[in-house]
């Protein structure tokens, strides 16, 4: 089998190529799968992809045309894979559901407790050179505050886990909680209005969790409240967070992910004018109290360990029985 791989950074080679135990032909392309990069699966039967690949209509076309008979993300999102296509072309949809939740979950962490210390701030205004103390550092310690988990599942309730042995009070907002002797499960209202940091974990669902965190939720939280988004840039309507940074109604904002990834990550901009997207200008802007990551979460050698070699199971388990371990259609 020969699986062509979109999207693979010059430190994740050297794992595609140690873990390759079933020895596939492997074509490592470092560019993210495209309407202009598809090309390069010419010859393959199979391609494998992460999130910020492009597999909309005209390019599983393409990847059709080109007698690709799998595509398969090594990601848990699949949003950016049009499913009617892939399946119009007898074309076989698997993923990797869960890989070292760890690795989002302490990104996550460390992206609220940053700016719950206010530390983001503090080294901002050093590096320019002002010591001086300020009011606004002044912070809780953690073990008196508590902390909000939108979405308890495998990351959320990783990150849930390290802030309980940090000594703060953990709840969550879950659509189908279950027992836990470490977070207590509450309605969503409940968790917006008594968090000091809210850190959300759920999937993005098209007309379902668009813009899940919005204006509406905002008005709800403490004024001081920290915000962290290492999910997908859909759920959260950035500019109401945007709004709320300038009038000073959250107290920090951190992301990992953003609306229109596509255009923004993996690439090296000459100037923030030229960001594509007036809102992710805007965050990035001049904010010490907002921490915007190019989508990180997942780049732990943990995580991509996992992500490669549950990646070759599926492979594997289409080849001797038809059907990949993690199916997706």
């Amino acid at each position: 089998m020969k699986i062509t791989v979109f999207y693979v950074s010059d430190t994740q080679k050297p794992y595609f190529e140690k873990f390759n135990k079933y020895n596939y032909e492997l074509n490592l392309v470092s560019e993210r799968l495209s309407i202009e990069t598809v090309e390069n699966a010419k010859g393959s039967d199979g391609v494998l992809i992460q999130g910020g690949c492009d597999a909309s209509k005209p390019v599983v076309e393409k990847l059709a045309e080109y007698g690709i008979k799998y595509l398969y993300s090594r990601s848990v999102g699949i949003n950016n894979i049009d499913l009617e296509t892939a399946k119009n072309n007898g074309m076989m949809v698997a993923n990797v559901p869960n890989y070292s939740p760890r690795a989002v979950g302490e990104l996550a962490m460390t992206m609220g407790m940053t700016l719950f210390r206010k530390l983001s701030q503090a080294s901002y205004n050093t590096a320019n050179g002002d010591f001086m103390v300020k009011s606004s550092y002044f912070s809780k310690e953690i073990r008196d505050a508590t902390v909000g988990i939108i979405g308890a599942g495998t990351i959320g309730m990783a990150e849930a886990k390290l802030y309980d042995a940090l000594g703060a009070k953990v709840i969550a907002y879950n659509r189908h909680p279950k027992e836990s002797e470490f977070v207590e499960f509450v309605d969503l209202d409940n968790l917006l209005k008594e968090s000091d940091i809210i850190s959300i974990h759920i999937p993005y669902v098209l007309d379902v969790t668009d813009k899940f965190i919005s204006e509406a939720e905002i008005d709800k939280m403490k004024d001081s409240v920290i915000l962290i988004n290492t999910a997908r840039g859909q759920v959260v309507d950035n500019e109401a967070v945007a709004k709320a940074i300038e009038n000073k109604k959250i107290g920090g904002f951190g992301t990992d992910v953003l609306i229109d990834e596509e255009n923004t990550m993996a690439r090296k901009f000459d100037s923030i004018d030229d960001i594509p997207n007036h809102i992710n200008q805007q965050l990035v802007r001049e904010h010490p109290n907002v921490i915007v990551t190019p989508h990180i979460g997942f780049y732990t050698e943990e995580a991509v360990i996992d992500m490669i070699t549950i990646s070759y199971e599926n492979f594997e388990q289409t080849l001797k029985t038809g059907k990949p371990v993690n199916p997706v259609q």
